[in-house]
């Protein structure tokens, strides 16, 4: 009976997303006294943060078979990609039997996606593909070479033709590799670049602590825990060497290199990032994209970015642009901070579109704006 149960345990599938978008989950664990699964699917409760209390995934029991396999099945879920993790006897794991994970700061989680609506653009399609590559480029303003991922739009390789670039920045704890993993970054911009959404752009997604190389395991600093925040992050480093990364970008690709043909946006830290480096760079970008933004410096920050803020933001106005979008969510902890941002801008007469979301500071917010903003783009 061992020899059979242990057999039966190696045919488990999980997650089993059925026909009418219901999801089965099972884990083979014929010891274990307890077993929940958390996950985004699931009702939110409150969880205390590092900024603070915010909503985090609820929790459901999964019930013990005749086989030792544990098993829950959800309700008809909605299109969405979605993350999870069983919690045994209090352990929280990764689903032994789904390969499929991501990793965001240092926690790995399983992912599924339910197809339809606007998840369909974070699946694989049968159209043209875009490239990745990471790159590693010299930072005289950092004194090290530092790694970025690229994306090049379908054909790239095969043309002679000259792109618009984004660049496309993550928030704390993230880096080189968050916005092509966690965002889906490439599977979005194929899918609306062969729907003819999108233009056909590069977008460049860079590291934004300056401490580091690249990517924890990735970098000379070899294989350590990633953390939330390491110093120097916003003190200002960041954005004041931030053409670095573009004097790369336009030396190494075929660009059209003026403002109608440069983007910025980010999310959380990245759009702290991008609303001081668009501002302190204020004729360089005709596009800026805020997602979930921290705005404005702490007390201690006090870089020559963070100066003559009201004054550069209206140089940034006077000099024009086509696009300054500002998305958040109902429930982000930064909602209020938004707000207060949009009333400054508002009373400078510094146009921009704004966005309101269900939802707080999640990437499920944050994919969803990276395919609403890319349209919008180089227009």
């Amino acid at each position: 009976m061992a020899q059979e149960a242990l057999f039966r345990a190696q045919q488990i599938i999980s997650p089993e997303v059925h026909d009418d978008s219901s999801v089965t989950f099972r884990l083979f664990a014929p010891n274990a006294e307890s077993v929940q699964i958390t996950g985004d699917f699931l009702p939110t409760v409150k969880m205390e943060t590092p900024m603070g209390q915010m909503d985090g995934p609820g929790k459901a029991d999964l019930v013990k078979d005749e086989n030792g396999v544990w098993v829950y099945k959800s309700g008809v879920l909605k299109p969405e990609l979605y993350n999870y993790s069983f919690i045994i006897d209090g352990f929280t794991t990764t689903d032994p039997n789904n390969p499929f994970l991501i990793r965001d700061v240092a926690s790995a989680t399983n992912i599924f996606i339910i197809g339809g609506g606007h998840a369909d653009l974070f699946e694989v399609q049968d159209v043209a593909h875009g490239t990745v590559a990471r790159r590693w480029y010299d930072s005289p303003g950092l004194g090290m070479d530092r790694r970025i991922t690229i994306y090049t739009p379908p054909g790239y390789e095969n043309s002679n033709e000259k792109f618009p670039v984004l660049y496309l920045l993550h928030g704390a704890g993230g880096d080189e590799e968050a916005w092509i993993n966690l965002g889906r970054t490439s599977q979005i911009m194929d899918n609306l670049i062969a729907a003819g959404k999108a233009k056909p752009m590069i977008i460049a997604m860079p590291n934004g602590n300056v401490i580091q190389d690249a990517a924890p395991g990735e970098g000379s600093t070899g294989f350590y825990k990633p953390q939330f925040m390491v110093p120097k992050t916003m003190d200002g480093t960041y954005e004041a060497n931030f053409m670095d990364i573009i004097k790369f970008v336009e030396s190494n690709y075929r660009v059209i290199p003026d403002k109608a043909h440069r983007a910025i946006a980010g999310l959380s830290m990245g759009g702290y990032h991008t609303m001081h480096i668009s501002r302190y760079y204020p004729n360089t970008f005709d596009y800026v994209g805020l997602f979930s933004a921290a705005i404005m410096p702490r007390e201690d920050a006090t870089g020559k970015v963070y100066s003559n803020i009201d004054e550069t933001l209206q140089t940034q106005m006077d000099n024009g642009y086509k696009l300054y979008w500002i998305g958040i969510g109902k429930t982000d902890f930064l909602y209020d901070a938004n707000k207060e941002f949009r009333e400054k801008l508002d009373g400078m007469g510094m146009k921009y579109d704004y966005v309101e979301t269900e939802g707080g500071h999640t990437w499920r917010n944050w994919r969803v704006y990276l395919s609403q903003v890319a349209p919008l783009l180089f227009k």
